[in-house]
């Protein structure tokens, strides 16, 4: 009994040490084949980064095609009419707001007036007299040509009537004295007649013209200060912002700019991003890029790089980060989005720009 006892306790032993060395030669299975899985993916990671490089990453801010285009006014006073609202769609050559204008509209009616005067002197010039004028003057000469033919024949007989002793030398001297007033009378006539029949001086007609092309030199830059008074679109697209309303006045300053309107060109957005200088050997146009930004969550929004800076320079966006380093160059670079991205103008996003040969899933 007792000898089967301990037959039966040996076994049992045994058992649990087997049991025990299987499990342990298993765990230590486990843990060597999950040693080595790690390991290969650690070793595939470091390979694909010595073979990959990384996104080209920069801080980047919107803007429309256009970039945006403040509108301002090239005269100071007050706006009469803002004909639009944020949001508008606007048109090249569109009137978007009107200066008050009484005063440019009355100079422009008075530079025309004066056009109009000049040139009806200057028809006067080159026409010369009418032709009531011309009658005139030679009625003029015909009345002298009598009245000295008249005085001549009298002094003729005169002359006959001294010769015979009839009448005194100073008679004679009076009818000689009248014969030579009317000659010079008749030969005065002749000459004002000529001058009204006759064409108009050189000199008389260049100054006419001149007085002429001074007015309407004056009639268009009453034309042109009138003409500032209307504010118009340089472009097609929409107006982003408006900075005064209408019976606000505004000044033409170059130190202080004081823009009516901003507006852009929307159809096509753009990022303007700003990649650091490490990284500026990397940046090529043609390279595929992406944007996100915190309001849209992890959606991103695809284009390509078009322009590539030449000059480095300080930064343009700068980020919340207080650990952010100000006095970093970057290479101004420009990002256009692909069609149908709708971005507000100006916001701020996360600019990521693909390397040549690298593959990235565009996950929209």
């Amino acid at each position: 009994m007792s000898s089967n006892f301990a037959v039966g306790s040996f076994i049992k032993n045994r058992t649990t040490v087997l049991i025990g060395l299987a499990a342990f030669l298993l765990t230590a299975s486990l843990v060597l084949a999950s040693r080595h899985t790690r390991e290969t993916a650690a070793a595939a990671a470091t390979a694909a980064a010595r073979h990959e490089p990384m996104l080209i990453a920069g801080p980047g801010r919107v803007e429309p095609y256009s970039e945006d285009i403040k509108i301002g006014s090239e005269l100071s006073g007050r706006l009469k009419l803002v004909k639009v609202e944020e949001g508008d769609i606007i048109h090249r050559g569109e009137v978007l707001a009107e200066l008050e204008n009484a005063d440019y509209r009355a100079q422009l009616e008075s530079g025309r007036a004066n056009v109009v005067a000049k040139q009806a002197t200057l028809r006067k010039v080159i026409n010369g007299a009418r032709r009531q004028e011309r009658d005139a003057a030679w009625s003029s000469v015909s009345e002298a040509k009598a009245v000295m033919e008249n005085a001549q024949s009298e002094l003729r007989r005169r002359q006959e009537l001294f010769s015979a002793g009839v009448v005194s030398r100073e008679e004679l001297d009076r009818y000689a004295r009248e014969a030579d007033v009317a000659k010079a009378k008749y030969q005065s006539a002749i000459e004002q007649h000529s001058l009204v029949d006759d064409h108009a001086r050189e000199e008389d007609r260049s100054l006419a013209e001149a007085d002429l092309q001074l007015a309407q030199a004056q009639l268009a830059e009453a034309q042109a200060r009138y003409e500032k008074t209307f504010i118009r679109s340089p472009i097609d697209g929409s107006v982003l912002r408006k900075h005064h309303r209408s019976g606000e006045s505004v000044s033409n300053s170059s130190t202080v700019p004081d823009p009516i309107l901003t507006i852009g060109d929307r159809n096509v957005l753009r990022v303007r991003v700003d990649v650091d200088e490490t990284d500026v050997s990397k940046v090529r146009v043609g390279q595929k890029a992406y944007v996100t930004a915190d309001a849209f969550g992890r959606q991103k929004f695809w284009g390509r790089v078009v322009r590539v800076g030449q000059q480095l320079g300080p930064k343009n966006v700068r980020t919340d980060e207080p650990t952010e380093k100000v006095d970093t160059k970057i290479l101004e670079t420009l990002v256009e989005l692909d069609p149908g991205s709708q971005l507000p103008d100006g916001l701020r996003v996360d600019a990521f720009i693909v390397p040549e040969g690298r593959e990235v899933a565009e996950v929209r």
